[in-house]
């Protein structure tokens, strides 16, 4: 009796057991089906493309639903990558639209002069692309002087410009000669020349990581590209245009800026609708990627003051 009771509870376990494993089995199986069949009704997402008025095509991303979109215009030699650590961020609550513009990243470089007006008309070409009624346009370092003249040529659909680490004094006083001397070395040798240049705007805090994937990429752009580009923003310093083009602006603007270079506020409300700046201290020339947290809750602000300033609705 005693073995015959022991045979059946062995068989009891041996059946317990088989039955936890293929239920096991059909847990992981009926999982793997269920992750298959969301995978199959994502659509991958890809890189999407227009032309500016010249027909260069520019190409561009779009994220997240809603009005007002976010447009992100990176600064000299560097691409809409520069803008991944607020990407996500702001497309949870925005439609957020970066994008290369001519002669970076992935758009076309066919273009004989890279003017602050002509990058103005990439930015023009997306944001009629997108079907964007309402816009913020955002925009670092030679970004900012880009979405000046975007918004120039985009009147009724722009709420206002948020420059990063940009427009510090749109007075600033420079001469043809200063200028030659400022990019004598950029000319001498573009690489050599572009790390020594990009790493002054740097902190001594900053991830030393970043700080090399920067210098690496910025000095790999094409020189002909860069320097003309270079040339052509900074001209407006010598010529005064970069004061007069906020004069013909009826909308407000807001910086975020390093504490690297002084905010000079009282030169730009001379020529701005409405000028305001955020800094953050301790900072450098990348704060949108050396200090994502710090600078999104900035940007974040400087959105809303756009939007307090500007009448327009809050997502």
């Amino acid at each position: 009796m005693g073995e015959n009771l022991k045979t059946v509870k062995a068989s009891i376990g041996v059946r317990l057991k088989r039955h936890r494993i293929c239920s096991f089995a059909l847990l992981a199986f009926l999982l793997l089906a269920a992750l298959a069949s969301a995978a199959a009704g994502v659509q991958t997402e890809w890189p999407r493309v227009t032309f500016s008025r010249d027909g260069s095509p520019i190409t561009y991303e779009v994220y997240g639903k809603g009005e007002p979109t976010l447009v992100f215009v990176h600064g000299w030699s560097c691409d809409s990558r520069y803008w991944r650590a607020q990407v996500a961020r702001f497309a949870a609550r925005y439609r957020v639209v970066t994008l290369d513009l001519a002669g970076h990243g992935h758009s076309g470089s066919a273009r004989s002069r890279y003017t602050m007006a002509s990058f103005g008309e990439d930015v023009r070409a997306v944001v009629e692309a997108t079907g964007s009624r309402t816009v913020i346009l955002v925009g670092h370092s030679m970004g900012g002087s880009v979405i000046a003249e975007a918004a120039r040529l985009l009147p009724g659909r722009v709420l206002g410009l948020i420059g990063v680490d940009t427009l510090e004094n749109v007075e600033y006083p420079l001469t043809r000669e200063e200028l030659e001397g400022m990019t004598a070395a950029l000319r001498k040798d573009f690489a050599a020349g572009c790390r020594q240049f990009v790493g002054e705007m740097f902190s001594s805090g900053t991830n030393p990581r970043i700080r090399e994937w920067v210098l690496s990429d910025m000095s790999s752009a094409p020189p002909e590209v860069a320097m003309s580009a270079m040339d052509e923003m900074m001209s407006q310093y010598v010529t005064g245009e970069a004061a007069k083009i906020f004069e013909t602006l009826p909308i407000p603007v807001v910086t975020v800026n390093a504490d690297l270079w002084p905010v000079n506020v009282e030169a730009n409300r001379r020529h701005m609708f409405s000028y305001d700046a955020i800094v953050l201290k301790n900072s450098d020339h990348f704060l949108m990627m050396n200090q994502p947290k710090r600078f999104n809750r900035a940007l974040e602000k400087a959105i809303q003051m756009v939007l307090e300033k500007s009448g327009g609705t809050r997502p």
